[in-house]
């Protein structure tokens, strides 16, 4: 656990804002690359993934906001504490997707083979962003008893985030790290197997997350808002994952029909 990397003068440089940029660096590079080798514009890939990224920031911070509200709204002045605060990975997702599909429009990109690109992106910024977690203190686990829990100690990860100091925690950070290589690995290694068809890889990877999340979520001790007895994250899996189901079946279905019209 190190929130401070280095100080410059008397400005602190976190090292959860420096995990969040090569994060977001990482993920658009992985996407152009993949933009390359599938013959896609891969300039116009890099415009559309900055937008995403800004989308992705607003929409992430605009939910912690929403999940938190009554503590916001009676502390207003905390709402400047949202220049360090990552935000809610949920609302940077859906923000970003939604501005996505007004711009692939706009772009002239093929919406659903686009969003294969970025999918893989997304699981690989997701794992260097919880480990800038980790470091940072935030989205910390309940306290626990197994061997593999994590103590944290610094004061600056207490004052900023709130982090329990001195009780082993579940390392919900490396929980979700660690679930975010596998469905990089498995979109990876699964995307040229079987019957292919645009929008696969990006779906999966929003079922997988989905189921990932909603597990993940009954280890997180860090206070969140919930909905109907769920976190705000679980709730959000449970509606999202049997879209993304749909959506496989339909672009599945759609792409077979558009192959035996041909034939």
């Amino acid at each position: 656990m190190h929130p401070i990397l280095f100080e410059i003068g008397n400005w602190p440089v976190y090292s959860y804002g420096v995990l969040l940029a090569i994060a977001y660096l990482a993920g658009l590079q992985l996407a152009v690359v993949r933009a390359r080798r599938a013959g896609l514009d891969a300039a116009r890939v890099m415009d559309l993934g900055i937008y995403l990224i800004i989308a992705a920031l607003v929409g992430a911070k605009l939910m912690l906001v929403l999940t938190d509200f009554s503590y916001f709204s009676s502390n207003p002045a905390e709402l400047l504490s949202l220049v360090r605060a990552g935000g809610v990975f949920y609302g940077g997702l859906i923000v970003s997707f939604l501005t996505g599909l007004w711009l692939v429009r706009r772009y002239k990109l093929p919406i659903w083979s686009a969003a294969d690109m970025y999918a893989p992106g997304i699981a690989l910024g997701h794992v260097i962003g919880r480990l800038g977690c980790l470091l940072a203190g935030c989205c910390y686990g309940r306290p626990t008893d197994v061997a593999w829990g994590l103590t944290f100690t610094d004061p600056v990860a207490a004052a900023n985030v709130g982090t329990p100091l001195g009780i082993p925690l579940h390392p919900t950070q490396l929980y979700d790290a660690g679930a975010e290589l596998l469905i990089l690995i498995v979109l990876l290694a699964t995307e040229r197997r079987g019957r292919g068809f645009a929008g696969r890889t990006f779906w999966l990877y929003i079922l997988l997350y989905a189921i990932s999340r909603f597990v993940v979520e009954i280890y997180r001790g860090d206070p969140r808002g919930t909905l109907m007895g769920f976190s705000t994250s679980q709730f959000v899996s449970l509606v999202i994952a049997p879209i993304a189901v749909v959506m496989l079946l339909r672009l599945r279905g759609a792409a077979g029909a558009s192959v035996s019209a041909r034939r």
